[in-house]
């Protein structure tokens, strides 16, 4: 006989329920009202959990529209003070530029061209 015959031969299984062999002591009702008390323990548990998971969502949503307005807030600070900075970059290289620095010599501080004496040559 092959194993093939075997295991078809074999009968088919069946789904046997088990059941307390003796009644549970005490009121039925009792019994009942207990385990309505534990689903809906259960159920307000699942909803509580499921109402703070949805609290959460909302708020973390909030914080994230809250931090892209802040973002973009600092975006228009950085952008200004960017503009700032070369605004003063291009004063800084006028007031430095030569002719500039000769005009407010002659004019402002009353200097002029070094007469003869007045130049000493440093040795480097």
């Amino acid at each position: 006989m092959s194993a093939h015959a075997r295991t078809s031969a074999a009968p088919p299984r069946v789904l046997n329920v088990r059941r307390p062999l003796v009644r549970p002591a005490g009121d039925p009702r009792r019994l009942l009202q207990a385990m309505r008390r534990l689903v809906v323990r259960r159920a307000f548990l699942v909803g509580g959990v499921l109402v703070a998971v949805c609290l959460l969502r909302v708020w973390l949503s909030l914080q994230v529209v809250n931090v892209g307005y802040q973002l973009s807030a600092m975006r228009k600070v950085q952008e200004k003070l960017e503009a700032e900075q070369r605004n003063l970059a291009a004063e800084l290289a006028h007031l430095r530029s030569p002719a500039l620095l000769g005009d407010v010599a002659r004019t402002q501080l009353g200097l002029g061209e070094p007469r003869r004496g007045q130049l000493v040559e440093v040795d480097r």
